[in-house]
C-alpha cells in the first residue's frame, strides 16, 4: 500500500476518531497507575504522569497528575532511543527505567520513569511511559530527598537507562538490588508493578488500534496530531503582543546557608516564536537547589500553556514554537555531580520568572505571584499502635495571587503541582504515627489588592511517638509572592516546631531531620498569593464582607483598605481620602 492510498482512506472522521482513542489510552494508562500503586503519594496525591510518544519520542498524549511532569516523557524516550535504539537493541517486551537527573527526563532521583517500545508487525511503532515518584529510592535520608544533600551520591540509587525486563523476562538482580537499598521496599517495588502495569495498558491498548484501522492510519492520525497541536499554538501565540520582556528574582538559599541566587529570564515573543532565555542566572549551586535543564523546560511548558491554550491537549506538536535557553551548569541547567535533591526550588521560578515577566501584559490569563514552593514534608518515625516504621512524604497547598477582576484562589498547590491532592486527614492519622492537629485557612490579611490574595493555610502534625524526625523544604521564604498593578505582595512560606513544653522553634525556610519526640508540633504555614491593583478601589461592601469572614483585621481593613469599622457593628465609621467608591 503506497502512501497515496493511505491518503485516500484517512478521512477526517476516522482521524478525529483515532486522535481521541491515542488521548483515551493516555488517560487509562493514568488511572491504572493509579489504582495499582502502593504509596499515598501516588494514588492519592497524584505525583506521577503517564502516556504515549511516537516512535521519534515526540509526546503524542499525557495523563497528568503533576504538571512538572509535562514534556519529561519525552526526554526519557529520546534518551532510551539514543542508547538501545541505533543497534535495533529494543525488542518486544523491554521495560527500560530511568531516574537520570540530568537528562533523561530528569527531575530528582525519586521520580523514576520507565519506558516501554510497542511494536507493531514486526516494528517500533510508539512508546508507553510513565514517571513516578516513589516514597523510596534509597539514600542518606528517609524519604531519599533532603535539604542538605552535597552530591547526587547522597541523593539515593541511580538508573541510568538500564533494562528493567528484557524480552519480557525481568531482571531480578535488580530488583533484588532496589530492595536492599530502599527503607519501605514493599511501597517502592509495589509503585514499580503499579508503573508496569500502566505500560502494559498503553501497550495492549495501542496494538488494539493499530489491529482495528492499520499501522498506516494511526501513523497519519499521529502526523495530524502534532500538527494540528502545533497549529492551534501557532494561532493562539499570533493573538499575544510581541515584543521583549524580563524579570529577575531572587532564590532564597541552597539548604547549607548558601544565598540568595539571582535568577533572570528574557520572552521574547513573535510571530513565530516564543523564546524563554534564562542566560545570566546563578552558576550551579553546592545544596541541592539545582534544577536540571529537562526539569526547567517542563515548567516553562506549564505557563507557556497558561499564556496561549490553557484547555489545549498536550502533545508535542503544541510547544514547537517554545523555545528555551540556558547557559550550561547553571541552577537551572545542572550537571553531574550536582545535589538536586529538592530541585523544584528552583524548577518552579523557571515557570515564575515568565510569569512575572508575562503577568503585566497578560491580565486575562496570568495572575499575580503565588506560593511557589510545593512546601515539601517528610516527617518519618514508629507508629504508636504497630510499633512499624512510616514515612510521610506530601507536598502542601497554598495561596495564588489575585487577577483582574477575580480574587486568588485559596489552598491550592503550586503551578508545578498541579491537579493534586494532600493525603486526607484520615488517611494520614491511621497510617502514620502523627496526629492533626490544624488544618486552617493562614488568613494574614497580606496580598492587599483591589483583588486580594488567596490564603495559604495552617496545617499541624503532633508526633505520637518519640525519635520522629521532619524534614522540610519552604521555598519563598525571604522573597515573597509579588503583586501586581499595584498589589501588595503575599506573604512568605514557613513552619516551626512548637515542643510539648511549649518552646517554640523557628520559623525555617528549610531544615533537615528536625528531631520530634512525643507531644511535639510541627506547624505548617503556607504563604498568601500577591494582589492586583490598588487595595483602595477595593469595593467597601468586599471590606466588610473580609473582616466577617475574618480574611483581614478591623486594623487591616483601616490601614491597608482605607475603611474605618465600628468593631461592634460593623458598620463604616469613616474612609480615607481618595477612596473610589
Amino acid at each position: 500500500m503506497n502512501s497515496h492510498q493511505v491518503q485516500e482512506k484517512v478521512d477526517q472522521f476516522t482521524l478525529e476518531i483515532v486522535k481521541d482513542s491515542l488521548i483515551a489510552i493516555g488517560e487509562e494508562m493514568f488511572h491504572t497507575l493509579a489504582r495499582t500503586s502502593m504509596s499515598p503519594i501516588i494514588y492519592e496525591v497524584l505525583d506521577f504522569a503517564s502516556g504515549l510518544t511516537d516512535d521519534k519520542g515526540q509526546l503524542l498524549t499525557q495523563g497528568n497528575g503533576v504538571t512538572g511532569f509535562i514534556g519529561m516523557l519525552t526526554f526519557m524516550v529520546k534518551q532510551t532511543l539514543e542508547k538501545f535504539g541505533q543497534n535495533g537493541d529494543l525488542k518486544p517486551g523491554d521495560i527500560i527505567i530511568i531516574n537520570d537527573p540530568y537528562g533523561g527526563g530528569g527531575s530528582h532521583l525519586s521520580d523514576v520513569g520507565l519506558v516501554m517500545p510497542i511494536f507493531y508487525e514486526g516494528e517500533i511503532v510508539a512508546f508507553s511511559a510513565n514517571k513516578a515518584h516513589w516514597t523510596e529510592v534509597g539514600g542518606k535520608d528517609p524519604g531519599s530527598w533532603t535539604t542538605d544533600s552535597t552530591e547526587i551520591f547522597q541523593e539515593g540509587l541511580q538508573f541510568p537507562c538500564v533494562k528493567l525486563f528484557d524480552e519480557g523476562k525481568i531482571n531480578q538482580p535488580l530488583v533484588e538490588i532496589i530492595a536492599a537499598n530502599v527503607r519501605f521496599p514493599d511501597l517502592s517495588l509495589g509503585d514499580m508493578w503499579a508503573q508496569v502495569a500502566a505500560l502494559k495498558t498503553g501497550e495492549r491498548r495501542f496494538v488494539e488500534l493499530c489491529s482495528k484501522y492499520s499501522k498506516y492510519i494511526v501513523k497519519e492520525t499521529i502526523e495530524h496530531l502534532l500538527h494540528h497541536g502545533e497549529q492551534i499554538s501557532r494561532k493562539e501565540l499570533s493573538k499575544l503582543p510581541k515584543g521583549v520582556y524580563e524579570a529577575v528574582d531572587y532564590i532564597d538559599d541552597d539548604g547549607i546557608g548558601n544565598g540568595p541566587f539571582k535568577v533572570q529570564v528574557k520572552v521574547t515573543i513573535t510571530d513565530e516564536e516564543f523564546v524563554c532565555d534564562f542566560s545570566g542566572s546563578h552558576p550551579q549551586v553546592l545544596g541541592p537547589v539545582n534544577c536540571s535543564y529537562t526539569a526547567l523546560v517542563s515548567a516553562v511548558r506549564a505557563i507557556f500553556l497558561a499564556a496561549t491554550n490553557p484547555s489545549q491537549d498536550v502533545n508535542d506538536g503544541v510547544f514547537r514554537p517554545l523555545k528555551v535557553i540556558a547557559e550550561a551548569r547553571s541552577i537551572f541547567s545542572a550537571e553531574r555531580p550536582a545535589a538536586v535533591s529538592t530541585y523544584w526550588e528552583t524548577m518552579l521560578y523557571g515557570s515564575d520568572l515568565v510569569w512575572k515577566a508575562l503577568a503585566p501584559i497578560l491580565p486575562d490569563r496570568l495572575t499575580a505571584g503565588h506560593l511557589l514552593s510545593v512546601c515539601g514534608v517528610v516527617l518519618s518515625g514508629i507508629h504508636q499502635d504497630t510499633n512499624e516504621p512510616f514515612l510521610i512524604v506530601e507536598p502542601s497547598v497554598g495561596g495564588w495571587g489575585a487577577g483582574d477582576g477575580i480574587d486568588g484562589a485559596v489552598g491550592q498547590f503550586c503551578i508545578g503541582d498541579g491537579e493534586t491532592y494532600n493525603v486526607p486527614v484520615e488517611v494520614a492519622e491511621a497510617r502514620y504515627g502523627i496526629m492533626v492537629e490544624e488544618y486552617s485557612l493562614h488568613t494574614d490579611g497580606a496580598g492587599a489588592g483591589e483583588y486580594r490574595g488567596g490564603s495559604g493555610t495552617v496545617r499541624s502534625y503532633t508526633a505520637m511517638t518519640d525519635g520522629q524526625t521532619v524534614t522540610a523544604t519552604f521555598g519563598r521564604n525571604k522573597y515573597l509572592p509579588w503583586g501586581i498593578n499595584e498589589g501588595k505582595d503575599g506573604s512568605r512560606n514557613e513552619f516551626e516546631i512548637v515542643k510539648a513544653n511549649g518552646e517554640v522553634c523557628g520559623p525555617y525556610g528549610k531544615f533537615a531531620r528536625f528531631p520530634l519526640q512525643k507531644g511535639d508540633t510541627v506547624r505548617l504555614i503556607t504563604a498568601t498569593g500577591g494582589g492586583f491593583g490598588n487595595p483602595l478601589d477595593r469595593p467597601i461592601e468586599k471590606v466588610i464582607t473580609d473582616v466577617k469572614n475574618g480574611y483581614i483585621s478591623l486594623e487591616q481593613a483601616s490601614e491597608i483598605y482605607g475603611v474605618k469599622l465600628n468593631p461592634d457593628t460593623l458598620h463604616v465609621e469613616y474612609i480615607v481620602n481618595g477612596r473610589l467608591n
